[in-house]
């Protein structure tokens, strides 16, 4: 008797091509990420906001008189103030010296192509992912440089690098690792800092993600064979965000849902994050399928963050790891909104490298090479691959 054919469950199909989608997105990353693995990157191009931007903020009008141009800025490892937002070095500075290059020039110190040979940072400290008509429509203030506008200084200097020649170019762009720090950070702080509810700040999201998704199709569409997208930090573990919650509310500390259990951490505005890094992660698993043979990882500073302020002391830290090291509010994270680290009443902390925040906003040297650390040996990378060139780093 002939056996009877079945067809397979619409349910059982629905997991298989599931599956084999997986399998296929799995291989691709595998082979791009290889490539990323055992390249040894001849540049370096950064883009981001303050927490990846080694001087360019200071040298435009918006940066004339922010305390990143003056002392205690910069003391730790520079002994001088240098435009970076941290005691001393941050994160891409710390990619850097794992990659073996030179740490990255601020783009707009104009020094020509010879200055920027081995990459250049286009990040600017108060840069929003969505440009400056978005805030002006809503009447919210904000730094005048866009994710676009930094991509629009690196096609700039691209050609000068190359002498227009497009062949030379795409050598570049495929022998460099792109760093694209966070973005939409200052978008959310922007209404956050300015009375806006969290509930607005949470419709920013697509368009973020959108200005983000454009600027690295751009990269790719440029030859770009590894980039690098770091998520959103926690939110909600910020000193200065801490304390304007708490003026708001009149509470630190409660027991209503606001602080999260295990760090202190106010958990709806780190919801925002958290749902900003779904969105994002969603969009690097959509270019990574149409772009198979370009690396694109993403950098989870969220979870570098958090695992730091669940266990400071684990990373060496003290053990008040939402206190910030240079401040003059006092209280539980020695803030005041008022001012800012390096105005008269403010004061650094006399070992900053037992600290995680720097001036409530901003991470010290100390977290920075943590983080970084973290990103480059893979721990906090998806896919999780080293990018460092040496193993004891």
């Amino acid at each position: 008797m002939p056996r009877k054919h079945t067809s397979m469950a619409p349910a059982v199909i629905l997991r298989v091509t599931a599956l084999l989608r997986f399998i296929l997105l799995v291989a691709g990353a595998a082979t791009a990420t290889a490539t990323a693995t055992a390249a040894r990157f001849s540049r370096v191009f950064s883009f981001g906001d303050s927490l990846t931007d080694t001087g360019n903020l200071v040298l435009l009008p918006a940066g004339r008189d922010v305390p990143e141009r003056r002392l205690p800025y910069g003391q730790t490892f520079f002994h001088r103030a240098t435009g970076r937002a941290s005691d001393g070095r941050i994160a891409i500075d710390f990619i850097a010296e794992a990659l073996e290059l030179p740490r990255l020039k601020p783009y707009l110190a104009g020094e020509g192509a010879d200055g920027f040979r081995h990459g250049a940072n286009f990040a600017v400290g108060g840069a929003t992912a969505r440009d400056a008509g978005f805030f002006q429509r809503r009447g919210l203030r904000s730094v005048p440089v866009s994710l676009a506008t930094e991509m629009g200084w690196f096609k700039e200097l691209l050609p000068l690098l190359a002498s227009s020649c497009p062949q030379e170019q795409r050598k570049i762009t495929a022998s460099s690792l792109f760093f694209v720090g966070e973005m939409g950070g200052n978008d959310y702080l922007n209404a956050i800092f300015q009375n806006r509810t969290l509930d607005e700040a949470k419709t920013f999201v697509p368009g973020i993600i959108d200005a983000i998704r454009s600027s690295l199709t751009e990269l790719v569409g440029v030859g770009a064979k590894t980039v690098l997208v770091q998520g959103m930090l926690p939110i909600g573990c910020e000193p200065r965000v801490l304390e304007l919650f708490k003026l708001k509310h009149g509470r630190s500390t409660g027991g209503d849902g606001d602080y999260d259990a295990d760090t202190g951490c106010l958990t709806s505005f780190n919801e925002l994050a958290e749902q900003h890094n779904r969105v994002l992660t969603a969009a690097l698993d959509e270019l990574r399928r149409a772009h198979p043979g370009t690396a694109i990882l993403y950098a989870d500073l969220y979870r570098a963050v958090t695992d730091i302020a669940v266990s400071p002391r684990r990373y060496g830290f003290g053990g008040e790891p939402l206190f910030a090291c240079c401040g003059g509010g006092g209280g539980p994270y020695n803030v005041r909104l008022a001012a800012r680290c390096g105005d008269e009443g403010t004061a650094a902390c006399g070992e900053p490298s037992e600290y995680v925040s720097w001036d409530g906003i901003h991470y010290t040297e100390a977290a920075n090479r943590v983080i970084a650390r973290g990103i480059v040996k893979g721990r906090y990378t998806v896919p999780p691959i080293s990018l460092s060139v040496s193993s004891s780093d």
